[in-house]
């Protein structure tokens, strides 16, 4: 069966590795008995991605042989039951857990010893694999190998305390603590899940509970008792809800928008990392700002990425301390026809889509103009046209040979696509190719809001790979050179925003991208050094990469930067110089030659927190190099 594999299906099986090694990587912390258990499997199998992101990008001559696929197929099967066990002990009851302990470190056994033995029949050395990547996976086979021979080590106090607390009735409330501590079973709510844990253990087994769920349940009913000793408030009835709604709780520092101060309904996360309420950073853009309220970095880009794990931590907060849940924001169906300015006007919306549709090439030219325009205005309207049908007729417009309606089509598009629910709607459409036609073929303006749509539609994953297996890449490079300023801008966030993925990076690479950004790198006056030193810094990290940047004179440049730049611009020309010197002594020796030393001091000491360790780091190297070269020096004499 595995003779059988096409170059399709090793390609397949490459992503659902590393799609595997993702969602394990992504599963919640172990708030349990089996918390270090749990966080050291999840730890050795997240150091498995960059082999599978760097096989899966890799060309097609690269793509794994025929007799490497047995131990990747094994490893498949392996973290697919990895997965299963490390849900089941998140989702599970910790009480079951802590008192079947022997049973469950012997399950984390086995998945060590199948990885292991997985792990054994890939064959590294034939693999077309960067040496750090490999050198990295060997450390971690070796990890799984070492951790095969020695099982974990049991908790002495939690099997005491466990034994105690099953036997006396008088416990100290010291071992109830510990034991509460330790299973994460603090507070009513987390009981209350426990209680759930076990009654769906009791449904699942399907036969009588006998004496094991009876001791649980005693113990959990002991621990119960000392939560509400410990805190009285704790077991709070429907009358005390009631009155708990009416409290005025304090809202953790994280959960409020650091521009309105006000706890968050709809988080969202800006280029620098941080996260505001999505209405108030978007009035800030709207203003035409371009930095980070908080931080003042000038943003890389104006996409908001929806922050759904703070989301979801706000709900909990807000469920847990009787604080009504932020409110979603309503769709047009749940609005009335102009009730207010922000309101769409759906019987406008469908006339326009049925000029889409039937209209001759004026009526379709205007009602994409005016579609273009409505979705513009407001998040309503966007969501009303998106509902009312109206993304593959404009689809089908990027294909129009009016000019015209072309730029109206693909800015409707853009405009639509602020809306996270519409990008999948433009995407399961068959927009993709299309755009990126636009992008190589289009007017000026076509090809520059193009850009801004594929960016926009880049900001999902899996939309980042079918962006650039349609060969968008070369397009939005040619406009990097050719464009008006705003349109350069466009291309450079798009490409930086693809190139995230490793598949892209090699594809920049061929295209030709780094002479163009040598030249944005050195024209100070033109207004693209950020955005130049931000992509090369990322392409860096690819071997390809590397080799580009570093045939390309870059590291005088480089340096200039680090001696006179913005602290962001210091932090990304270290990380690119970092990434040269480390893979190549040549490079380091050229550095030296022009003076990184001192340079790099000043940055060790006055850069970012980043820039620092990269500066830090280049010393090292440098003193090394130095004093191997004493040492020929002296062998010489």
């Amino acid at each position: 069966m595995i003779m059988g594999l096409t170059g399709d299906s090793k390609s397949q099986l490459l992503c659902q590795l590393a799609e595997l090694v993702k969602e394990v990587s992504g599963l919640p912390e172990c708030r349990n008995s089996c918390k270090k258990m749990h966080g050291t499997l999840v730890r050795r199998i997240k150091l498995l991605s960059p082999l599978f992101e760097e096989l899966r990008d890799g060309n097609e001559e690269s793509m794994v042989k025929i007799e490497e696929i047995k131990g990747f197929e094994l490893l498949k099967s392996a973290l697919d039951s990895t997965k299963k066990l490390l849900q089941s002990i998140n989702e599970g009851s910790k009480l079951y857990q802590a008192l079947q302990k022997d049973q469950v470190a012997y399950k984390f056994q086995q998945m060590t010893e199948t990885i292991e033995a997985a792990l054994s029949e890939i064959p590294y050395d034939k693999l077309d694999i960067s040496e750090e990547v490999r050198e990295q996976i060997e450390l971690v086979h070796a990890q799984f190998r070492r951790a095969k021979g020695r099982p974990e080590s049991p908790d002495l106090q939690l099997e005491h305390d466990l034994a105690i607390v099953q036997k006396e009735k008088d416990l100290d409330p010291a071992i109830l603590k510990r034991l509460s501590d330790k299973l994460q079973l603090r507070t009513i709510n987390d009981l209350t899940k426990e209680s759930v844990a076990l009654h769906e253990l009791v449904i699942a087994s399907g036969e009588d509970p006998g004496e094991r769920i009876e001791e649980m349940a005693s113990l959990l009913k002991k621990l119960k008792d000392f939560v509400l000793t410990e805190n009285p408030e704790a077991d709070t009835s429907e009358g005390e809800m009631g009155l708990m709604k009416h409290r005025s709780p304090v809202i953790p520092d994280d959960f409020r928008c650091p521009i309105s101060l006000e706890l968050m309904k709809d988080p969202v996360i800006v280029s620098t990392g941080q996260t505001y309420e999505r209405s108030c950073i978007q009035k800030w853009l709207d203003a035409g700002h371009k930095t980070c309220p908080k931080t003042q970095q000038t943003l890389l880009h104006t996409a908001l990425t929806p922050n759904y794990v703070l989301k979801s931590l706000i709900a909990l907060w807000c469920e847990s301390n009787g604080v009504e849940l932020p409110k979603k924001q309503g769709t047009c169906r749940s609005r009335k026809a102009g009730s207010s300015a922000s309101d769409c006007d759906r019987t406008a919306i469908i006339a326009l889509l049925e000029k889409l549709a039937n209209g001759n090439s004026e009526q379709q030219r205007a009602a994409a103009g005016e579609l273009r325009l409505l979705a513009k205005r407001n998040a309503d309207n966007r969501v009303c046209i998106a509902e009312a049908g109206a993304i593959p007729l404009l689809v089908e417009l990027l294909s129009s040979t009016d000019p015209r309606t072309q730029e109206h089509a693909v800015t409707a598009l853009l405009n639509l696509s602020i809306n996270d629910s519409n990008k999948g709607t433009i995407v399961n459409a068959g927009a993709i190719p299309d755009i990126v036609d636009v992008l190589k073929n289009g007017s000026m303006e076509a090809r520059e809001n193009a850009a801004a749509t594929l960016f926009s539609l880049s900001v999902i994953d899996e939309n980042k790979v079918a962006i650039g297996a349609a060969g968008a890449i070369p397009a939005l490079i040619k406009l990097l050179c050719e464009g008006s300023p705003r349109g350069k801008k466009d291309a450079a966030t798009a490409i930086f925003n693809l190139s995230i993925y490793q598949g892209n990076k090699a594809r920049a690479v061929r295209a030709g991208i780094v002479p163009p950004l040598m030249r944005l790198l050195k024209d100070a006056g033109g207004g693209m050094v950020d955005e130049a030193l931000a992509i090369l810094a990322i392409l860096a990290s690819h071997h390809e990469g590397r080799a580009a940047i570093g045939q390309a004179d870059t590291i005088p440049v480089l340096l200039e930067v680090i001696r006179t730049g913005s602290p962001r611009n210091r932090e990304n020309a270290a990380a690119i110089l970092w990434s040269l010197c480390t893979s190549n002594v040549e490079q380091l020796k050229i550095a030296k030659d022009f003076g990184a030393e001192e340079a790099l001091k000043d940055l060790s000491e006055t850069g970012t927190d980043r820039a620092k360790r990269k500066a830090g780091s280049i010393l090292e190297l440098l003193q090394q190099l130095e004093v191997k070269e004493d040492a020929v020096s002296l062998s010489s004499l």
